[in-house]
């Protein structure tokens, strides 16, 4: 492979890999997804504190960052929040992490913003799992310190490959007998091997599967309910919030766990984006990023 970077999105999954290897994350090259630039589109977020802190976890010291705007009235509730990135990249400084947790700051959600191990080939389930749980232990033992809430009022979240572990991670928590988070909030979340045909026997040419593949590691852990958690028992399960998006193909994935949390007499809520694809709280300018992040922010404040 040359030095000049693909599209990581087509190429095959083991060159994608190789090439994130040897590089490192690409650099995004939007102009105006950076803090300060983000401030000046959003005068809302003039307000938000960060501070950038690290979580001792399995695989290391992973990056995290805290987001609070004592100016606002605080919603009774906080947020751990974990980005996405198909398991292989994805960081802090991403709009899926960094402007969604600014955009929920203003609104008085204190957001800590955690980073975990990525899978590149060399690295698998449990790994980015354990990284999760490490940073939401963390949040939870210093809940009052750094997010001003009780830690029965602690939510976990992600989007995408970060839904799947906060989904996971709560199953872990539950099955290890370990407090739950008060709430999941879960955006457009990959909880199945195959996410476009949850409940089937997954397709080996699917690139939804070989990107599972990758994480779990090997065909027999495509069937762990903690790596897969759609697979797995939602009973004990904290109120949900579930977002899919109307042009997704991981959206029959994010339906069908809230359809299973709803049987099973579990706080359940759906909500679809109209009009938006996958990633669209990626995107700060898209339309559908700021209904998603009001969803939440009403989900959050009809709980807490």
């Amino acid at each position: 492979m040359t030095d000049t970077q693909p599209d990581l999105r087509t190429v095959p999954l083991p060159e994608a890999l190789a090439w994130l290897r040897e590089h490192g994350e690409p650099a995004d090259p939007r102009p105006d997804i950076d803090t300060a630039s983000l401030r000046r589109r959003f005068p809302r977020l003039a307000h938000v504190r960060t501070r950038d802190l690290a979580v001792e976890a399995p695989s290391g010291r992973q990056p995290a960052r805290l987001y609070r705007d004592d100016t606002v009235a605080h919603a009774g509730a906080a947020l751990v929040w974990v980005h996405g990135g198909a398991f292989i990249g994805g960081h802090l400084d991403m709009p899926e992490s960094n402007w969604v947790a600014l955009e929920l700051a203003a609104r008085g959600i204190p957001v800590l913003a955690i980073d975990y191990v990525k899978c590149l080939g060399d690295v698998h389930f449990p790994a980015p799992s354990d990284d999760v749980l490490a940073g939401w232990r963390y949040a939870r033992a210093n809940s009052a310190e750094l997010l001003g809430a009780e830690p029965g009022a602690l939510l976990l979240g992600g989007a995408s490959a970060g839904g799947n572990l906060a989904a996971g991670a709560a199953a872990r928590l539950r099955d290890a007998g370990e407090a739950l988070p008060a709430g999941l909030v879960l955006v457009y979340p990959a909880l199945d091997p195959d996410g476009a045909h949850p409940g089937t026997a997954v397709d080996p040419d699917s690139p939804f599967t070989q990107l599972s593949l990758n994480f779990a590691g090997s065909p027999e852990a495509l069937h762990d309910p903690h790596a897969f958690p759609g697979l797995g028992s939602v009973g004990g399960f904290p109120p949900t919030l579930v977002v899919v998006c109307e042009q997704d193909g991981l959206r029959p994935s994010g339906e069908a766990f809230a359809a299973r949390l709803a049987v099973a007499g579990r706080d359940s809520t759906l909500h679809v984006e109209p009009d938006a694809d996958h990633a669209h709280i990626d995107e700060p300018s898209h339309p559908g990023a700021a209904r998603t992040l009001a969803a939440v922010v009403e989900w959050v404040g009809d709980r807490w």
